[in-house]
């Protein structure tokens, strides 16, 4: 069946998309609710931080969670809540605002996005057959880039004209258009009987990663990937705003600019994995992202950034898709939440740290020597790619005991 004449697929993928839009606002105002009022780059890292830890600590049971309940379900219970969580900073700050809030909130709405995200991963392969996994995820990811584009404008726009905390109420809006639309999905039963007798835990998401070589290999190098790149929308929105002068709309512009780039990687990633196989493309995306990262320091003003961020988010999209399709291909349906939650907890384990010390050099060194030296050490994980397993064309055809 094409998947554009699939109901379940076609719904869940455009309720997603509206949540994506939604979550551009966040993306934009929660940085811009703590420079507005601390004026800090060190306190926007301090809660990227923050929000890392939640996620890292709920990874650890998400998955868990995700095999054991009924997945559908617990989507829709994880949007209302954040509905709730970011629903209650703009009743909150036309009061008064109150920095501390998005202390709770952030981390808390972090933990069950990370909880949603698990559980997302984990329903495509209910909804589409295998073979087309690459293809789905691809439609996926370039249509919430698309919703992506218009996202961050609209939300620079509404920040400026009525502030951060409106932007954010305006995500929690969507989060219950999601929660609605995904009561129309049908989910397809996989591996029941499997899941019902299955009360395994984390570590049996962790032991599969570790005996299959090119997903043990992938999480290790993603490690430090992300280290280098959490955070980078903090550097890039404190750049344009203190370094450049730009306003708040600017910002929104210039990171819907590029989020194009996010659309046209999806669009092609199965085309360019199916030509090139599995390792020379991840690998030449992950080299990319080093160069694109690196430019963010060298570019002259906010047309260079938005170039520099759209060529990061391309190679981004191209990684990230092969990545997350190769862990459905390869992981039973009744494993999948774990091997997903082991996998993005281990990867990010690093990334609060990272994100606290980027800031903190940007704070000391400025965002060009900053960004120069994430850029080389992403193409450093790069070449170190083309050593390992990862190279492989075709990893989908590995089972895991060749890795034990």
């Amino acid at each position: 069946m094409s998947l554009w004449r699939n109901r379940n697929y076609t719904i869940f993928l455009a309720i997603q998309a509206l949540s994506v839009a939604g979550d551009s606002f966040s993306l934009i105002a929660i940085p811009l609710l703590v420079l507005h009022e601390t004026g800090s780059v060190v306190q926007m890292g301090v809660l990227t931080g923050a929000a890392g830890v939640a996620s890292l600590l709920t990874g650890t049971f998400a998955g868990v969670i995700a095999d054991r309940l009924d997945r559908k379900r617990l989507l829709i219970v994880c949007d209302l809540a954040r509905a709730v969580l970011y629903g209650m900073v703009p009743l909150v700050w036309i009061l008064s605002p109150q920095i501390w809030l998005l202390y709770v909130v952030v981390p808390l709405g972090a933990a069950v996005g990370m909880i949603f995200q698990v559980t997302y991963v984990t329903v495509v392969p209910s909804l589409v057959e295998k073979e087309q996994l690459t293809q789905a995820n691809g439609r996926l990811y370039a249509v919430y880039s698309a919703a992506g584009v218009g996202g961050p404008a609209l939300a620079g726009l509404a920040s400026q004209l009525y502030g951060p905390a409106v932007a954010l109420g305006i995500d929690a809006v969507s989060f219950v258009i999601s929660a609605v639309g995904l009561y129309f999905v049908r989910i397809r039963a996989t591996e029941e009987a499997a899941k019902a007798v299955d009360r395994g835990g984390f570590f049996d998401g962790a032991r599969f990663l570790w005996r299959h070589p090119v997903l043990r290999t992938l999480t290790i190098l993603l490690t430090f990937y992300i280290f280098l790149t959490t955070g980078l929308d903090d550097i890039v929105i404190y750049y344009l705003k203190h370094d450049l002068g730009q306003n708040d709309d600017a910002v929104g512009v210039v990171l819907a600019c590029a989020a194009l780039g996010s659309v046209a990687g999806a669009a092609v990633v199965a085309t360019v994995r199916k030509k090139l196989g599995f390792g020379a493309t991840w690998i030449a995306a992950i080299a990319l992202s080093g160069l694109a990262i690196a430019g963010v320091g060298l570019a002259p003003g906010a047309v260079g950034i938005a170039a520099a961020m759209t060529g990061f988010l391309f190679s981004g999209a191209i990684g990230g898709i092969c990545s997350q399709s190769l862990r459905q291909e390869v992981t039973p349906s009744h494993l999948l939440g774990r091997v997903t939650s082991a996998f993005w907890t281990i990867h990010y384990a690093l990334g609060p740290v990272g994100a606290a010390v980027l800031t903190l050099a940007v704070a000391g060194y400025g965002v060009p020597a900053v960004a120069a030296a994430a850029g080389s050490g992403i193409l450093l994980i790069a070449l170190a790619g083309t050593l390992t397993p990862v190279r492989r064309p075709h990893p989908e055809t590995i089972t895991p005991a060749e890795g034990t």
